[in-house]
């Protein structure tokens, strides 16, 4: 699956007029490591996604305090080492609200949305 360029996101939440409120855009790769969390080989990875949680997790951090727009990417598939299996942008107003944005969109990303399977 080909994933979308984080600098056209940034000019797609941008737009012909700038809005004001936007003070921070922060984003967010996540790639397939060769070593599981705790130091085992990885030579491979199968993702799925739930695609329908995605869209609703979406929306729960755009509803966030000082959040103006989100935007995420999540691959799906047999994944090999340095591929990518997510990209996330989050626009805000702060860099506190954005962070905790970005880190309440990945973090649910992982534990709910994504089913990931490490070969070894």
């Amino acid at each position: 699956m080909d994933a979308p360029g984080v600098d056209g996101w940034i000019a797609e939440v941008r737009g012909a007029d700038v809005d004001a409120r936007i003070g921070m855009l922060l984003t967010h790769v996540g790639v397939v490591r060769g070593t599981s969390r705790d130091g085992t080989p990885v030579s491979s990875m199968t993702l799925s996604v739930d695609r329908g949680l995605l869209d609703s997790v979406l929306a729960e951090a755009s509803a966030m305090q000082g959040v103006i727009a989100v935007r995420a990417w999540v691959n799906e598939g047999e994944l090999g080492i340095g591929d990518d299996i997510m990209r996330v942008l989050v626009a805000g107003d702060i860099r506190p609200h954005v962070f905790e944005a970005l880190q309440h969109l990945v973090g649910r990303i992982k534990s709910e949305v994504v089913t990931e399977t490490e070969s070894r």
